[in-house]
């Protein structure tokens, strides 16, 4: 009777991962096929986030208000709030500036990459890294020449992209642990 329900509540688990990573193949394709929409959800999230952060830090700031730094824990958490409550009601502009990082992470991650590929060449993998290097400049290169006409696009496909690919991940696994699964329970007879 344990063999047969902890079965039940193994297939049970496996279906509702491979539920969940079809729901999340699913929003992925939508948050590609409609990047605009993909984006602000994506900076909305960002902004709630950065708001209730600074709430959490300013309740804390004020609970210890006798320690050292109070100002500077007040000053931070009035950032956070004053952040999260500007990305929240102007959104466009959030998204803008966002690109602009997103481009400017990528390019200096590309030179990063760019200086390890000649410290490790001569390595076995040192070619991966050097078009790792290559492929990150150029979209980065990219994101900037096309600043600020792709920021409504560029998050939202990448966020999309990223949920595409992890609901994928996720059905396989599913998939592949649903197959380990026996196939027929144990049966068993009387005498």
């Amino acid at each position: 009777m344990t063999t047969n329900t902890s079965i039940t509540e193994t297939k049970n688990s496996i279906n509702g991962s491979l539920l969940t990573g079809i729901l999340l193949v699913v929003l992925g394709i939508a948050g590609i096929a409609i990047p605009a929409v993909s984006t602000i959800v994506a900076e909305t999230w960002l902004a709630i986030i950065l708001t209730s952060a600074g709430v959490t830090k300013l309740v804390y700031t004020f609970q210890t208000r006798n320690d050292d730094g109070f100002i500077w824990k007040l000053l931070l958490s009035i950032l956070y709030i004053a952040t999260g409550v500007v990305l929240f009601f102007y959104p466009l502009t959030g998204v803008l500036t966002l690109t602009l990082l997103l481009g400017s992470f990528l390019l200096t991650e590309g030179v990063f990459e760019l200086i390890l590929s000649f410290k490790l060449k001569g390595q076995p993998n040192s070619p991966w890294v050097l078009t790792n290097a290559i492929m990150t400049l150029l979209l980065g290169v990219i994101v900037w020449l096309q600043w600020p006409s792709d920021a409504p696009w560029l998050i939202g496909t990448l966020v999309g992209a990223s949920v595409l690919f992890t609901g994928v991940s996720r059905v396989m696994l599913s998939v592949k642990a649903r197959s380990a699964l026996p196939t027929s329970q144990p049966t068993t007879t009387t005498t």
